[in-house]
């Protein structure tokens, strides 16, 4: 039987630290997960990983990651099961800074390595004095660009050595299956696996594999093996600051000009149909609409917990909610939310709930939104999260 409604207005308290997604700062950007974080901080929580041989999915946004996430369902799930998304294209910060989101720099992926190639300099900026340096495996590319990676790894700096390579032929999907791959790779001791198979290909690829695979950090970071052989040279510093790196990439590689053109385009239908929409609904609530105190209302059974969300669900409420959510998470039930009293929800708040689904998910537990009323939904569509009413 359902116990009786218990009504929680939740309370600020001092709590101790967790690492769990839930303590993680994520805003919901177009559909997908950003972590607002430094660089240092980044740095700091692979080599954690690393060190305690935790597994740990990294994955990139950028502007082609946000067009394969409404695309491709397979793709999104690999960002959404990730252990850490930071922005690594400008056009996201971009999206972040209208939704008044606290992402205000990009955190690319080669710019992460190049922090781990520093070794002990790069970690002066938040004290610590030595740390273990990182045994790096690269998966894809080209033999000879590999090879030459590899080589240059461990001719050069401190921070990392390429205990080896692999580079599996291309185009064929089913030869990346293969058990041998995964063996090798395991049997390398590595700690970090840098994989460059392209967007699509390299997160499916990091997604089924997960549970084979025993290198601790995994993160698919595209050209970085090719910037780190000189087969291509990277942008300067101010493209990159300013955004217009693609332009830089196309003179390196006319191919991409394709790929860039296509989702040039999709930014632009992304910004009309749903970002500046959501953008001004945003500043209308903020400075237009009374605000509401935000209360949980909840039913629990034998199966499964019932949440009704009551008021402002926005980022001044997410301290003491993720501390609510991580006391439901832990009793290992679904978790239904009843948004009919909600009065908003902010890219804080949808980042916290996309969090708190990964928790379930990965407690094999679901996440259901239900009796959510048509603004609401609107909110999600503009969002980019309407696939969270789906049932499926």
């Amino acid at each position: 039987m359902p116990r009786s409604g218990t009504i929680y207005k939740l309370e600020q308290k001092a709590a101790a630290v967790i690492l769990d997604d839930l303590s993680r700062e994520v805003y919901c950007v177009a559909g997908i997960p950003i972590d607002a974080i430094d660089m240092c901080t980044v740095l700091r929580k692979i080599c954690a990983a690393a060190a305690e041989r935790q597994s740990f999915l990294i994955s990139t946004p950028n502007l082609n990651f946000l067009s394969n996430s409404q695309a491709d369902v397979e793709f999104r799930e690999s960002l959404l099961a990730s252990d850490l998304c930071p922005p690594d294209g400008m056009p996201i910060v971009w999206i972040a800074r209208l939704l008044r989101a606290p992402i205000y720099r990009r955190i690319a992926g080669s710019d992460i390595f190049a922090a781990l190639r520093e070794g002990y300099r790069s970690f002066q900026c938040h004290g610590e004095a030595s740390f273990r340096p990182l045994k790096i495996f690269l998966f894809g590319g080209t033999e000879q660009v590999a090879a030459e990676a590899c080589r240059r790894l461990n001719l050069s700096k401190p921070g990392v050595s390429c205990v080896g390579y692999l580079c599996p032929p291309f185009g064929d999907d089913v030869a990346l299956c293969e058990d041998q791959f995964i063996e090798q790779i395991n049997a390398s001791n590595a700690d970090f696996l840098v994989v460059a198979l392209g967007a699509r290909k390299g997160q499916s690829w990091l997604l089924r594999n997960h549970s084979l695979l025993r290198v601790p950090v995994r993160s698919h970071l595209g050209a970085t093996i090719n910037f780190q052989a000189g087969a291509i040279k990277r942008a300067p510093a101010l493209m990159r600051n300013l955004g217009f790196e693609w332009l830089w990439r196309i003179k390196e590689e006319p191919a991409l000009f394709y790929r860039y053109w296509h989702d040039g385009g999709f930014f632009v239908r992304l910004l009309v149909t749903q970002v500046l929409p959501l953008a001004l609904a945003t500043r209308w609530r903020q400075f237009w609409r009374r605000k509401h105190d935000f209360v949980i209302v909840t039913n629990e059974n034998d199966e499964s917990m019932t949440l009704r969300l009551c008021g402002d669900a926005v980022a001044r409420e997410t301290p003491q909610t993720i501390a609510f959510f991580r006391k439901l998470v832990a009793k290992g039930k679904s978790i239904e939310c009843d948004l009919t009293s909600a009065t908003a929800i902010d890219a804080r708040f949808l980042g916290l709930f996309l969090m708190l689904r990964k928790q379930l998910k990965d407690r094999g537990n679901t996440l259901r939104f239900i009796k959510v009323p048509a603004n609401l939904q609107r909110l999600f569509r503009l969002a980019g999260v309407e696939y969270l009413l789906s049932p499926g």
